[in-house]
């Protein structure tokens, strides 16, 4: 119970996390139909390693903050105001995201993909406060504890789920180009209806906590 749940917890959070078009999967996606699949591989191994380290350092900033109950509370509450603003914003304010073509993506350092997918993962501050949340989340509703094992677990759950959404753009971007676009211009209510269900679940535990 303490390896699979933060496994699967781990999973499904970094899919949900990293479907949405980036810059690092449409990196990938890119790297792939300029330099061929073995390079993107390499691009997205360095990404990866990155964003090991981010998740283990969230984890554990999340459990100094679990251990001080008020902090948490703040947070949950600050988090509903946040990602409620969010889902209205996305859902009725934001503009269209225009497409661009991928000759407008460029890219630099042919030598080292590797590198390069560890400097754009590593410039991505959006993971930390993310699977910090993430973390709070799991353990207040019992699925996940701030055990090494746990710990590990989700971090590699987290690799594990970051990497079938790298290898699925680097797989299908290309050949699926008019899906894509289609997704693209609806990202803005895929956006608000996940930042929405998040701001549910946390008004859940803020009116949990204070009856």
């Amino acid at each position: 119970m303490n390896i699979i749940l933060p496994l699967l917890s781990g999973f499904i959070a970094a899919v949900i996390g990293i479907l949405p078009p980036g810059l690092i999967n449409m990196t990938a996606a890119k790297v792939d139909f300029t330099d061929g699949r073995k390079r993107a591989m390499v691009f997205v191994l360095g990404a990866l390693i990155v964003i090991f380290f981010q998740t283990y350092i969230s984890v554990i900033f999340a459990r100094y903050i679990n251990s001080h109950q008020e902090i948490v509370v703040l947070l949950r509450e600050i988090g509903l105001v946040i990602f409620s603003i969010l889902s209205v914003y996305f859902l009725f304010f934001a503009k269209k995201p225009k497409l661009k073509s991928q000759d407008s993506l460029h890219l630099k350092s042919k030598r080292s993909r590797f590198f390069m997918g560890m400097l754009i993962s590593a410039i991505n501050f959006f993971p930390i406060p993310y699977y910090v949340f993430v973390s709070v989340t799991l353990a207040s509703f019992n699925i996940f504890t701030f055990n090494p094992i746990s710990i590990y677990s989700l971090v590699f759950g987290v690799v594990l789920g970051s990497f079938l959404v790298f290898y699925l753009y680097v797989l299908f971007f290309n050949k699926m180009k008019s899906k894509t676009d289609y997704f693209m211009q609806n990202m803005n209510k895929i956006i608000g209806i996940i930042t929405g269900v998040v701001a549910i679940f946390t008004l859940y535990n803020v009116v949990k906590y204070h009856l």
